[in-house]
Formats: structure tokens, C-alpha cells, sequence
């Protein structure tokens, strides 16, 4: 019923690193004790790629208040979860507030990003570098988020 409103998801978000075909892969052990692969980065390193979104509904309007993606460095305490230390935050503007009728791609980077700390995942802390995509609304942000890990 949210999305017969216009309040759900009208638009799937992607995010494509420009060199994610030739860029080392490390396994990472999740939450739920499985694997998965994510690109490894190392101080200094562009990040740079393309955004995709693609709407639900071609030829139905999504508005929004502006299209942002950031890089951010964060350290998460597992027993305060609400209370999250950010080290990194670099953001860009993809798109100024307006609307989209079709889907599209937004090309962004982060030139030298300085990442002082490794990625570090622990008993009672999480350390990680993530990119983030927000597309502004009203009452509800889209936002999309992909995980890099880092090694100094």
C-alpha cells in the first residue's frame, strides 16, 4: 500500500566502481558467517565510478530534492549502536533537486582519498569505509550503500 501511495521504492539504486573488473577482491565474513568478496583500496587511492538509477516505471516521475553520494569512514560500537564516529565524510552533488523521468547514470569521484585506518571488524567494534547514495524526497530518503574495505 506505501508504494500505491508514492512512498516506496520507485527507483533502484547501483553503484559501479570504474575499475571493479581489474581491482583486487578480498573475502569478508559477514554477519551471517558467509562470504563475500569486496574490492580492496589503499590510502591515496582514487574512488570514482557511476551511479545508476534506474526507475521502477520508465516514464513516471520520481521527484526528489537532490542526488548526493559520499564517501565516509566510520567506527561502529556494537554496544552503542545508535552512536556511530565518523573519521572520513567526503560528499559530491550528483544532481541538483528537480525530477527524474527515466532512468539514468551519475558519474562521481574522490581524488587521493586519504584513508588512515584499516577496515577492522571486531568483538566489539566495527571500522569501515562505504560509499553512500541518497536521493532526497520528502517524507522518504532513497538510499543505497556499498561497502569497501581498506589496507594501509
Amino acid at each position: 500500500m506505501v508504494s500505491w501511495l508514492g512512498y516506496g521504492n520507485s527507483a533502484t539504486i547501483s553503484i559501479v566502481l570504474e575499475d571493479e573488473e581489474t581491482r583486487t577482491k578480498v573475502p569478508v565474513l559477514m554477519d551471517d558467517d558467509t562470504k563475500q568478496f569486496q574490492h580492496l583500496f589503499y590510502d591515496g587511492d582514487n574512488v570514482s565510478g557511476q551511479v545508476n538509477i534506474k526507475l521502477k516505471q520508465e516514464g513516471k516521475k520520481l521527484e526528489h530534492q537532490g542526488i548526493r553520494i559520499e564517501f565516509l569512514g566510520q567506527i561502529e560500537m556494537f554496544y552503542d549502536k545508535g552512536n556511530n564516529y565518523e573519521f572520513v565524510k567526503l560528499d559530491r552533488d550528483l544532481a541538483r533537486p528537480g525530477e527524474l523521468t527515466q532512468s539514468c547514470s551519475f558519474p562521481f569521484e574522490f581524488l587521493k582519498v586519504v584513508k588512515q585506518y584499516e577496515s577492522y571488524t571486531g568483538r566489539n567494534v566495527k571500522l569501515r569505509y562505504f560509499l553512500r547514495v541518497t536521493i532526497a524526497r520528502r517524507l522518504v530518503d532513497l538510499v543505497h550503500e556499498r561497502e569497501v574495505i581498506v589496507s594501509t
